[in-house]
């Protein structure tokens, strides 16, 4: 991590053109418009949040109340609650709500310095709604300054309204819900839940082989109570694979031997009281490890990525750079954009301002601290 004190950041069409010494930079361009920051101040580059689900209508605090009262996720989905309870509230909000509610998200996102937010759909689970849910994504990215990245996750659970076996359903979704996604160009990603609740590892990947040869990237929900999904996510050749918590030494070893990005998901972990991913464990195999927030109504409503990522730094023993660099260029790569999460030459303009004279201060204080100033592509958000 390179630190330039009394740094300097020239920017051109939302883009970084040099940066270095302020006073060398502005002499070198006197005819540079200057947004100079008063007073102590940390510049990073702005977060990038590579799994949400803030696509989504309604509450699921009744489910909250019960898992901290001990009841366990897949007993509440069990009993009607869960994922389908999402599914519900949000197929009866309008694709004009959706919207709304996205842009809010985003917007409080951006806010808290994350300019790049990957968003899954999966609250629809038919044609008409999975298109609802990512028009509403596509919609509400011309209207938040915040880039927003769609991901179709139809693969999401079998809906309790379809009449056919979980295969059936994925079938469904292969012939008829993806060719109209790819011919509305509302997404080029893919993402499937492999576990008990929803999908074996055997149907997964034959329906991300399919996904794959129609051009989507793909992307898995992998190893979040039972192992099985990151592996196929390793042999398929995913971006990432998300989640880990049960991740064993033997798939940190695959993980860290490929290209696939492992997501860790602190906000899960809290919001369902179990152990974090094996972050520590993940970095030294070797492998690309991100943070991000899994802000869902769910499981991780909290939503906050950089309190997350703090406290998982603290119990997973994550320095402070191996942490900035999970939530920055390598949540990029798990989005696969090359053009984000560094301040350098070339980049976009995403950068954010800490009112602190150290950086070290930023996860010293867990999430409390945050950005007085936040850029995207160069323009002032705040």
């Amino acid at each position: 991590m390179l630190i330039i004190n009394q740094g300097g950041v020239l920017t051109k069409d939302g883009r970084i053109v040099d940066i270095g010494n302020f006073e060398i930079l502005r002499k070198a361009n006197p005819s540079a418009i200057i947004a100079g920051i008063s007073g102590d101040h940390v510049l990073l580059p702005g977060f990038i949040d590579c799994h949400t689900h803030i696509c989504f209508a309604g509450s699921r605090a009744n489910d909250y109340a019960l898992r901290i009262s001990g009841k366990s996720y897949l007993d509440i989905a069990r009993a009607g609650g869960g994922i389908w309870d999402s599914v519900t509230q949000t197929r009866q909000a309008t694709e004009t709500k959706l919207t709304e509610l996205i842009t809010q998200r985003a917007n409080q996102h951006l806010r808290e310095g994350v300019t790049t937010i990957e968003i899954k759909s999966g609250y629809g689970l038919n044609l008409e709604q999975e298109l609802k849910q990512l028009r509403a994504i596509k919609i509400a990215g011309t209207i938040s300054k915040a880039d927003l990245v769609p991901t179709c996750l139809g693969a999401h659970i079998v809906p309790h309204d379809f009449d056919g076996t979980s295969r059936a359903y994925l079938e469904y979704l292969l012939a008829d819900v993806l060719p109209k996604i790819k011919a509305e160009n509302l997404t080029g990603r893919v993402d499937i839940f492999i576990e008990e609740s929803a999908f074996n590892p055997t149907e997964a990947t034959n329906y991300l082989r399919a996904a794959k040869q129609m051009g989507f990237d793909l992307v898995v929900h992998a190893d979040q109570f039972t192992i099985g999904g990151s592996r196929i996510a390793v042999e398929l050749g995913a971006l990432s694979a998300d989640h880990l918590e049960a991740s064993t030494d033997i798939e940190i070893k695959q993980l860290a031997a490929s290209d696939t990005v492992a997501v860790v998901l602190p906000g899960a972990s809290m919001g369902l009281g179990i152990g974090f991913a094996p972050a520590r464990k993940l970095l030294d195999a070797g492998a690309s490890m991100a943070i991000a927030s899994d802000w869902n109504p769910g499981s991780a409503p909290m939503g906050d990525l950089l309190t997350q990522a703090a406290i998982v730094s603290a119990f997973e023993k994550l320095s402070t750079a191996e942490t900035f660099a999970a939530l920055t260029f390598r949540a990029a790569k798990a989005l696969n954009l090359n053009d984000r999460g560094t301040i350098e030459p070339g980049k976009l303009a995403d950068m954010q301002a800490y009112p602190c004279a150290d950086y070290r201060e930023i996860l010293y204080h867990q999430g409390k601290l945050k950005p007085a100033k936040v850029w995207k592509r160069g323009e002032c958000s705040q």
